[in-house]
């Protein structure tokens, strides 16, 4: 039964980040092609990131209602000797589903206390794509804009979109 159980787990979270990708709200991996994505497509990437996890280096934070995956994201230890107390953000997500019912900000309250406490970091950073009001809901969790790469996405021919980057300290 656990194994038939975690299979089903890693099934769902496919699907929920297939679907969060597809609808615009999430950084695509790097090892996926473009929307729109199926399950299938994911499972690679999810396979990778669940192999990177380590207490020290990278966190995988969760967010659930109920049972059902509500969201996520990753936070990882700058490697470098001279950025290890950083960290950055990746892979922000919430399910479709769960959209504008608090679960992106109790993840950020979350991924900074474990960032903090129990990683020891100083300063977070993260890139957010333009166009989407991100900025806006990141600024309302503390982070500040420190600057913009024009163009530096390109979601389709003709949609280069600022990659907008954000720190926060701790």
């Amino acid at each position: 039964m656990v194994g038939d159980h975690g299979r089903r787990a890693q099934q769902l979270r496919r699907d929920g980040v297939a679907a969060v990708v597809n609808a615009g709200g999430a950084v695509i991996p790097a090892d996926c092609p473009l929307p729109p994505l199926t399950s299938a497509h994911m499972e690679a990437a999810v396979d990778r990131i669940a192999g990177e996890l380590a207490p020290e280096r990278c966190r995988l934070v969760v967010a659930t209602v109920d049972v059902a995956l509500a969201g996520w994201l990753l936070v990882r230890r700058e490697t470098h000797p001279l950025e290890a107390h950083c960290g950055t953000v990746n892979h922000v997500q919430t399910h479709v589903r769960f959209r504008g019912s608090g679960v992106g900000a109790a993840l950020m309250q979350r991924v900074r206390r474990i960032a903090r406490e129990e990683m020891g970091l100083e300063r977070l950073r993260l890139t957010v794509r333009s166009g989407l009001g991100l900025e806006v809901f990141y600024g309302k969790a503390g982070w500040t804009e420190v600057g913009r790469w024009p163009g530096a996405l390109r979601l389709a021919p003709g949609d280069d979109r600022d990659e907008i980057l954000m720190s926060l300290a701790l």
